[in-house]
């Protein structure tokens, strides 16, 4: 760990954090559904084009919907040097720090084949690959660099390193078996190639690899250790105004070089390219900025309460929508209120029902202090 980090003084939790993590999540758990309903009901032309962000580009390209992954990831970055100097002050060790590290990352590999198959025990037919376990690997290789690494240039070092060597990965290297001169379409990319030789079980999102597949955990590691560096800054004695401006430059200068590398390397979510890392990274970056300032500075923190319930339990939220749902109880409470709208919004009340109930759902752990953690 940086000397200087841990000589700061004892923060506290960062409010805006907890927001922006709400902030994203908000929009996994039935949010795309009502906007995306509303975007169609109204005509209206900036919801209409909101409503088309909340579906993820096929291949190349970038919508809103594309960021909520990389967003968690870095912030789940943004938060480890906090959690991991409280847990040195704590527990009174690395190697204490290191075996959480090495357990939180597996596990949530674990829950993300879990997640995807239940207990189907069909392990021919495993989807193995998933987002949580694309966000624990990542986040696990990111904070064993952080942690062995003594400067902010020598981790930024890593992250740019890191970042061109996995595109110069598909510069020289392209799928030998389809015969597809494009080094970074669906069939000919590496990401995909690796995947289908070495990948057991099923794909998802394309029928020739995984959207969550080996290789891209590579980049993703990027997005990680950037959330780092900027959770390891937001601890520094800098004055919060400069804070603020500095992240925003950093963000601005972060989506410019994505847009630049987008050019001969495509911003793509499914091979987590490295223009993606840059713009994605930016955008969050600038996310978190306005959350800081707006929260953490101006102190206006009142409406927060609706994100922050959420992004106090975000792995909670994630499962239970998987596992339990809300479609019973969305029906019981809100189907009555469906039948006295026009038939064309009944979807929309349903939609708006749904993320009620797991609001709800999430509120009552709140206030009972119940928070799923790994």
């Amino acid at each position: 760990m940086n000397q200087q980090s841990e000589k700061q003084p004892q923060n506290e939790r960062l409010r805006s954090l907890d927001a922006l993590r709400g902030f994203d999540m908000f929009w996994i758990m039935g949010a795309e559904e009502v906007f995306i309903l509303l975007g169609t009901l109204t005509g209206i032309p900036a919801l209409e084009w909101w409503a088309n962000q909340m579906t993820h580009v096929e291949w190349h390209g970038f919508h809103a919907y594309d960021m909520i992954f990389p967003l968690f990831l870095f912030i789940a970055g943004v938060s480890f040097p906090f959690s991991a100097r409280k847990r040195l002050a704590a527990q009174g060790g690395r190697q204490a720090l290191t075996r959480h590290v090495f357990l939180r990352g597996l596990l949530l590999v674990l829950i993300g084949i879990l997640y995807n198959n239940g207990l189907s025990f069909d392990f021919a037919n495993l989807r193995y690959a998933s987002v949580l376990g694309r966000i624990g690997l990542a986040w696990m290789f990111a904070a064993l660099i952080f942690m062995n690494t003594k400067s902010q240039r020598t981790r930024a070092i890593w992250m740019i390193c890191i970042l061109i060597f996995y595109w110069l990965i598909f510069v020289i290297f392209k799928a030998p078996d389809f015969g597809d001169p494009d080094h970074y379409s669906m069939k000919g990319n590496i990401s995909s190639y690796i995947d289908r030789m070495l990948l057991p079980g099923r794909f998802c999102c394309y029928e020739f690899g995984d959207n969550e597949g080996i290789l891209p955990t590579i980049s993703a590691v990027a997005t990680g250790l950037l959330g780092m560096l900027t959770g390891e800054f937001l601890m520094s004695s800098v004055k919060p105004i400069k804070k603020v401006m500095y992240l925003t430059i950093a963000a601005i200068v972060l989506m410019i070089v994505g847009q630049v590398w987008n050019l001969v390397f495509p911003i793509n979510k499914n091979l987590w390219s490295s223009s993606f890392v840059c713009w994605v990274g930016g955008l969050s970056m600038l996310l978190l900025a306005i959350f800081y300032l707006i929260i953490d500075v101006w102190k206006y923190q009142k409406w927060t309460t609706f994100f922050v319930v959420i992004g106090m339990n975000p792995l909670t939220i994630y499962l239970a929508n998987r596992i339990i749902g809300w479609n019973n109880a969305t029906e019981f409470f809100f189907a009555g209120i469906g039948n006295l709208v026009p038939s064309m919004w009944e979807p929309f009340v349903h939609a708006v029902g749904y993320v009620t109930i797991g609001w709800l759902f999430l509120y009552f752990l709140y206030k009972k202090k119940i928070f799923l953690k790994i």
